[in-house]
């Protein structure tokens, strides 16, 4: 299996050592067959000079498909830590104070590894194979490599945001399983040199910033009603912005067409809620807005090449059965 550099011992130019480190939170979430997550946040060492960097792996083993996968991990400085930010202490809310007692600057480390199966939603169907990113989506590149990725602004504000929210249960995970995939996005641009800026977008009036913000704001809105759904025109009217231009805005701002992404966010959430949170699939078929426990089950197939029922607890599974008979 591909080993690479330390991400750590990359930003810091030597290599690190644990105990010289104070680890202020650490979080990771590992559910098959999405994204397997892990966020360690240190308080940082002012005498350390480090380097914000990312990277990217690709682990390929045509003998073991099983052992394939994409990850990418970062280490970024500079952010304060909260650790009363759940709840909100006076001096963070009102953001007045840089003193305050319970905030402190940190170094973030954090990695998102990508399976075959979860990659596969992004793949058009009939495309034909040959560009480099192609290649790595299909698993078809034929060896593993790692490779530095230089941080631009939006990579930089994805991590921000995913590091600093105060989101918590199940809106988190459909907050952290939508920012990983504008990662990928940017990861997967900015090692094939091919990022754009603003003034660059095809669609010419997302070069107006008020523009921009109404397409940004239907992504929230979509995420925000995961089990609502909403049409196009209803979501237009939402941001108050042409059907059409929404429909092309969204597909140059995010790489996916607005059905896409939300039918992408609905089936991790499933696969969230069955997995992690024990629900049955009659409970997450009604969460997620669906008319009938059959529609759910063949999209969740559909999404992640498995039943929802596969990722049930016993005792979940026993209730389903029961629901079916």
């Amino acid at each position: 299996m591909l080993q690479p550099q330390d991400i750590l011992a990359l930003a810091y130019r030597r290599p690190t050592m644990q105990h010289e480190m104070e680890l202020l939170q650490e979080k990771e979430q590992q559910t098959p067959g999405s994204v397997q997550y892990a966020i360690k946040r240190y308080r940082k060492n002012l005498a350390w000079s480090m380097d914000d960097v990312g990277m990217l792996m690709y682990n390929y083993k045509k003998e073991n498909t099983a052992d394939n996968f994409m990850e990418l991990r970062f280490c970024i400085s500079g952010n304060m830590y909260c650790k009363q930010k759940q709840t909100e202490c006076d001096a963070c809310k009102l953001n007045t104070s840089n003193a305050c007692a319970e905030r402190v600057e940190s170094t973030d480390v954090v990695s998102f590894r990508f399976s075959p199966l979860h990659l596969s939603q992004f793949i058009t169907p009939g495309k034909i194979k040959g560009a480099f990113t192609d290649d790595i989506l299909h698993f078809t590149h034929a060896s593993s490599f790692s490779k530095t990725l230089t941080l631009c602004s939006r990579t930089r504000m994805v991590l921000e945001t995913l590091l600093n929210h105060t989101y918590s249960g199940s809106l988190e995970n459909i907050f952290i399983n939508a920012q990983t995939q504008m990662l990928l996005l940017y990861s997967l641009e900015c090692m094939v040199g091919d990022a754009k800026e603003i003034e660059n977008f095809q669609c010419k009036f997302l070069a107006n910033e008020a523009d921009r913000d109404k397409i940004i704001k239907a992504r929230e809105i979509l995420l925000q009603h995961i089990g609502q759904p909403l049409t196009i025109k209803e979501l237009s009217r939402k941001v108050a912005i042409n059907e059409c231009y929404l429909k092309k805005g969204f597909k140059e701002l995010f790489g996916t067409t607005v059905f896409d992404f939300y039918q992408s966010q609905r089936m991790e959430h499933a696969r969230y809620l069955l997995y992690e949170k024990g629900l049955s699939v009659t409970e997450v078929s009604m969460l997620l807005g669906y008319s009938s426990i059959s529609h759910f089950s063949t999209a969740f197939k559909k999404h992640t090449g498995i039943k929802p029922c596969e990722l049930l607890n016993p005792a979940a599974l026993k209730v389903t059965e029961m629901v079916v008979l």
